[in-house]
């Protein structure tokens, strides 16, 4: 099984990617964790370049075929391997994050975006995705708590750029029925049931 999980920065999907890996191997399921961007050797050279808050002067266009180009690497180095050596793969952002940061944030044309993130993935389609949703007003809370010098480029972004990203994740859970919804403001242990529940769901339909 594929899933993903995607929010916007400070939602939380960290702590429950670590909580899932937990539970499945404690139940002696093989499974990987992945990071996006990052993930192999050349995808991680690209986190550095994407992430790198020196880097202010990065163009829009360049963003996106950046992140394209090292999640294109970890699909066929990483993540199509492990799917058919029967690994639950679980990834901490994927494909959906361009939709809504590069088109829906940014503004590149989403028909595009899009299709290009279809050409990147190929096969690798997520089984299931849980998009832990939080309001505005704690993404700023959440950040408040994190030293500047600590955050990423992407973390630097401004309140306005965030309500559209979460738009666009909105965009997605209305036209993606493998999409889930969770409110990112629940407590950890509630939020860890409800994806073991729908991963259950998922799992005997597979």
């Amino acid at each position: 099984m594929f899933i993903t999980f995607e929010g916007l920065d400070f939602c939380g999907k960290s702590t429950q990617v670590q909580l899932l890996e937990k539970y499945f191997i404690e139940n002696e399921k093989k499974v990987k964790i992945i990071r996006e961007p990052g993930g192999t050797k050349i995808s991680e050279k690209i986190r550095d370049i994407l992430l790198d808050k020196k880097n202010s002067e990065m163009s829009i266009e360049t963003e996106l075929i950046l992140f394209s180009a090292s999640r294109a690497q970890l699909v066929n180095e990483i993540i199509l391997p492990a799917l058919k050596d029967n690994y639950f793969v679980i990834s901490d952002r994927f494909h959906d994050s361009s939709i809504a940061y590069q088109a829906f944030g940014r503004g590149i044309d989403l028909n595009f975006v899009e299709v290009l993130q279809q050409f990147v993935i190929s096969k690798a389609v997520p089984d299931i995705t849980f998009f832990l949703d939080i309001p505005i007003e704690e993404v700023i809370s959440r950040k408040a708590k994190v030293k500047k010098v600590e955050l990423d480029r992407i973390e630097r972004s401004t309140i306005d750029f965030y309500e559209r990203v979460r738009d666009g994740y909105l965009y997605l859970t209305k036209k993606e029925k493998r999409f889930k919804k969770l409110d990112g403001q629940k407590s950890i242990e509630e939020i860890h049931e409800a994806i073991i529940k729908e991963v259950k769901k998922i799992k005997s339909k597979l």
